[in-house]
């Protein structure tokens, strides 16, 4: 099942101080905690760039090779760029808000965390 760049957005922005910005001389949004970019995408394209430790870029190209690959200019700091129509979503939403969990502050994290697991105990 194909992800298309609106979900990618839309789980986005469902975590915690997120916000989509243009960036006009890229011609793309950006998907941001603050300031801070932790993907970026386009609706007009099947692809989106997500920030991943080294560790886990490693694991997520041997795992999945046709849906992930090591990031132009970005790849060395652990960025995938994704192939939305071959990604598994659930697997993809999971990277998306680990990328949102190494951007947003310690405390915010924690705060979702523990929001989820009063969550999913009621």
């Amino acid at each position: 099942m194909a992800v298309t760049y609106e979900q990618l957005r839309d789980w986005v922005l469902a975590l915690p101080g997120t916000r989509e910005v243009f960036v006009e001389s890229w011609g793309h949004p950006t998907l941001r905690y603050g300031d801070k970019m932790f993907a970026s995408g386009s609706p007009e394209s099947s692809h989106a760039s997500v920030k991943a430790s080294r560790e886990d870029q490693a694991e997520l190209i041997a795992g999945a090779p046709e849906a992930y690959e090591i990031a132009a200019y970005t790849g060395r700091y652990g960025w995938v760029r994704v192939d939305l129509t071959k990604a598994d979503p659930d697997e993809l939403r999971h990277v998306v808000t680990e990328a949102w969990r190494r951007t947003a502050p310690k405390r915010v994290v924690a705060q979702y965390d523990s929001a989820q697991g009063q969550h999913d105990q009621g």
